[in-house]
C-alpha cells in the first residue's frame, strides 16, 4: 500500500518508495509496477500524474484526479509556481549554503537554464578511506530547485563536485562501491521532502510532507547524523 500524504476532491499526493517508476516507459522494460497504477488500483480512481520524480528519487508525489485539474496543476509547475524541498546526502564537505547557476542540456541538445539553492544541515566523516583520503566525508543538504529540468539534482551536486550517494551515472563510483560493498546499499540518497503551493481550485496554501523512506534513515544512523536532521526537520 503506498503511504497517502495529502488527499481532497481534487488532488492526491503519496510517498514514493525509491526504485518505483511513476509510470510505465519504454527506458524500463524491466518492471511491471509503477505509481500510477498502484495508486489508481488503491484507491479506485483515476488519476494524473502532476510532475515526475526519477525512479531512484524518493518522496512527495502528486497527482490530480480530473483532467481539469491536471490541467490547472501542472503550469504551476512550469511556472515555478510550487515551492519543492529536497534532502540529499552528497560526497565531501560542501559550502554551507550557495545557488547552482549551470544551464542543462535536453537530450536533444537544447539548452536550458537550471538553478538549484542548497543550504548544508549536517556533515560526517567515517573511517572509510576513499580513494587517496584516509577517511570519506559527507554532507547532509536540503536543496531547492528554482527549475525542474531532468535529473537537475544530480547533475547539479555532480558539477560542484559533490555528487549525490547512490547515484549512477552522475555520482561517485569509488563511494558507491564503498557503500554497496560495506553497507549493503545502493539506494540514491535524494528525498523529495515537501512540496508547498497555492490550491489551483479553493486558492488555499497547501503544503505536503513526506518522511524519509527506511533505506535514508539507515544511511543516517550509519553516519550519526539522525540527531541534526531530526533537529532541522522534526522528522520522528
Amino acid at each position: 500500500m503506498l503511504e497517502i500524504l495529502y488527499e481532497d476532491e481534487n488532488l492526491i499526493a503519496i510517498n514514493k518508495p525509491h526504485g518505483l517508476l511513476v509510470h510505465r516507459s519504454s527506458i524500463a522494460a524491466d518492471t511491471s509496477l509503477f505509481a500510477l497504477q498502484l495508486l489508481r488500483d488503491q484507491i479506485g480512481k483515476t488519476v494524473y500524474p502532476a510532475h515526475r520524480l526519477d525512479r531512484k528519487t524518493a518522496g512527495v508525489l502528486l497527482f490530480s484526479l480530473d483532467k481539469e485539474t491536471d490541467q490547472l496543476v501542472q503550469p504551476l509547475f512550469a511556472n515555478k509556481a510550487i515551492e519543492k524541498k529536497y534532502i540529499a546526502i552528497l560526497r565531501g564537505f560542501c559550502a554551507e549554503e550557495g545557488t547552482i547557476d549551470y544551464p542543462l542540456a535536453k537530450e536533444n541538445g537544447t539548452i536550458q537554464e537550471a538553478i538549484t539553492h542548497f543550504k548544508k544541515l549536517a556533515q560526517a566523516e567515517i573511517d572509510i578511506p576513499s580513494g587517496k583520503f584516509p577517511t570519506s566525508r559527507y554532507s547532509l543538504v536540503e536543496a531547492s530547485p528554482e527549475t525542474g529540468r531532468m535529473h537537475q539534482l544530480r547533475r547539479h551536486f555532480a558539477h560542484i563536485l559533490h555528487p549525490i550517494i547512490g547515484d549512477r551515472p552522475h555520482g561517485c563510483n569509488k563511494q558507491n562501491k564503498i557503500w554497496k560493498e560495506t553497507f549493503k546499499m545502493d539506494t540514491m540518497m535524494l528525498h523529495a521532502r515537501s512540496l508547498n503551493f497555492i490550491h489551483p481550485h479553493t486558492q488555499e496554501n497547501i503544503h505536503i510532507e513526506a518522511s524519509l523512506q527506511p533505506e535514508f534513515h539507515r544511511v543516517l544512523e550509519i553516519l550519526t547524523m539522525s540527531n541534526p536532521i531530526q533537529s532541522c526537520l522534526a522528522i520522528s
